[in-house]
């Protein structure tokens, strides 16, 4: 078998056989069951990163303008913002993406962190978690991907392999929103400072963009929560990266976190749950929901701010007696 086919099926065989993990409003991310050869099959070339063309904004509330931020001069904002959203649709080489956006109300520029979901999901099923990073300080772009998102028809999981693409295809347009004259986010965006993150195939979307052709340059920092290897080395400028997963997780093993995790050499951490499943404590409120939560914003704190104190903060707050436990050299 071809050295990409063997990838494609070593990833879906590591998705596979388990039901759906849903808990505490998560969006549900169950299991595939087609073949390596099908996933392979389906992906397009990589690097294959057409131009986006965006179809339209329908801001859901105007932006406040009142209290700036912090300058992003090496500390990132203190305070917990109000937040709201807008709605885009782009295209990407006939791929429909809609995205939505998060961001604070108050005035100033925020640095950019683009969210992917899991299998099954939605922009709306992680606001929780994205809405948690937009009060910290971010504009968080959150699209669905057009045949792995909880409406797609026909659903393909096959189609992870091209979801890399489609979020460097959508960093690149929202970041044009930036100086797009009547959007929402006009002078909203730290275009200079990009971050990553997503569950479960979400966060090996995300590892794509960290790998290889789907190296996405722009990326300063990135969480990979339950997720794994799309089957390429990272690559590119050291960028730091923390890793989220419940060592009980019956959807992707422990094991496939852990390894990409023990293969990065750059700045990394590891969030462990202990005894947690494959929600990875994105929707929870106890303990471990909570180190989840304030390690995320840690790291990007740290990787998009060049925040020193969130970096020093990341082990007592990712550590959980009987809850969750750090490793790492961040």
């Amino acid at each position: 078998m071809p050295r990409r086919l063997l990838i494609a099926a070593l990833l879906l065989s590591t998705l596979a056989g388990c039901g759906t993990q849903a808990a505490n409003g998560a969006s549900p991310d169950p299991s595939p069951s087609a073949s390596g050869e099908s996933f392979a099959a389906a992906a397009e070339e990589p690097g294959a990163n057409a131009g986006l063309a965006a179809q339209g904004t329908t801001p859901s509330a105007k932006a406040a303008t009142t209290t700036a931020p912090a300058a992003n001069s090496g500390k990132a904002p203190a305070q917990t913002f109000a937040t709201t959203s807008s709605t885009f649709t782009f295209t990407r080489a006939g791929r429909t993406l809609r995205t939505v956006v998060w961001y604070p109300k108050a005035a100033g520029r925020y640095p950019l962190v683009l969210w992917s979901h899991g299998l099954h999901g939605s922009p709306e099923g992680y606001a929780g978690v994205t809405q948690k990073l937009a009060a910290a300080g971010f504009v968080v772009a959150a699209p669905a991907y057009p045949f792995t998102n909880d409406k797609a028809n026909p659903f393909n999981q096959n189609d992870m392999a091209n979801q890399p693409a489609d979020a460097s295809a959508v960093i690149t347009e929202v970041l044009k929103l930036d100086t797009q004259a009547g959007s929402p986010l006009n002078g909203r965006i730290d275009t200079a400072h990009v971050g990553a993150g997503g569950h479960s195939a979400g966060g090996y979307t995300t590892a794509g963009l960290l790998s290889g052709n789907t190296r996405d340059a722009r990326l300063k920092g990135a969480v990979i929560v339950a997720g794994g290897s799309m089957g390429g080395k990272f690559t590119g400028t050291a960028t730091p990266v923390l890793f989220i997963h419940g060592d009980a997780d019956g959807t992707v093993p422990y094991t496939s976190g852990k390894s990409l995790f023990d293969s990065t050499t750059w700045p990394k951490g590891l969030l462990t749950l202990v005894g947690g499943d494959h929600s990875a404590g994105l929707w929870s409120t106890n303990a471990a929901g909570t180190a989840v939560s304030k390690s995320m914003i840690d790291l990007f704190r740290y990787g998009l701010y060049g925040d020193t104190a969130a970096k020093s903060r990341l082990r007592g707050d990712g550590t959980v007696s009987g809850a969750a436990k750090y490793d790492g050299t961040l």
